[in-house]
């Protein structure tokens, strides 16, 4: 773990995948077409408090929904790409966004379609239900499920390596 931890203090940048990581994955398609998802608010919570100590998040997602924008521009997250079939295309756009290098950037995915950017970050994170695959190409592994709290538990680690989640903890008593 403390190899981790070390990766994890050089983070500037912290991706999303959405469905699977953000989401259970579930999609909700009602008759005339309208999807819904759902997120946690720890979720959502961890994210604010992470980009409250200076780490920027975005997603990159293959699905496009008016849904997920909205959800992450209540986040915060202006870092938006979604409809991104080929995430490395996304990936490569980011970066040069942000003006950062590989090693500064956290990717946490669940399928294979996130192995391509999971590859190519410095640190890459599968969430526990994720494919077996992703899960051997992962640097670390959630202890909570895609859309149940994983994404808490990135932003906790991302915290910790980064001396600021005892301080971020202990503003809430």
């Amino acid at each position: 773990m403390q190899d981790i931890l070390e990766k994890a203090a050089h983070i500037k940048l912290l991706i999303f995948d959405v469905d699977g990581v953000l989401t259970d994955g579930s999609l909700f398609i009602d008759d005339q077409g309208q999807e819904y998802k759902a997120f946690h608010s720890q979720d959502g919570h961890g994210i604010k408090m992470l980009q409250k100590h200076g780490v920027r998040c975005a997603i990159i997602t293959g699905r496009t929904s008016k849904l997920v924008e909205h959800r992450m521009r209540n986040l915060g997250i202006d870092l938006i790409y979604q409809g991104q079939h080929n995430k490395l295309e996304g990936f490569a756009d980011l970066l040069a966004r942000v003006d950062l290098e590989p090693q500064q950037v956290a990717y946490v995915g669940d399928d294979v379609v996130d192995l391509p950017v999971m590859r190519k970050v410095g640190l890459a994170i599968a969430v526990q239900d994720a494919h077996p695959w992703v899960i051997r190409h992962a640097h670390w592994q959630t202890p909570r499920a895609g859309g149940r709290g994983a994404a808490r538990d990135v932003c906790e680690m991302l915290l910790e390596a980064q001396g600021n989640l005892q301080q971020e903890l202990e503003s809430y008593l």
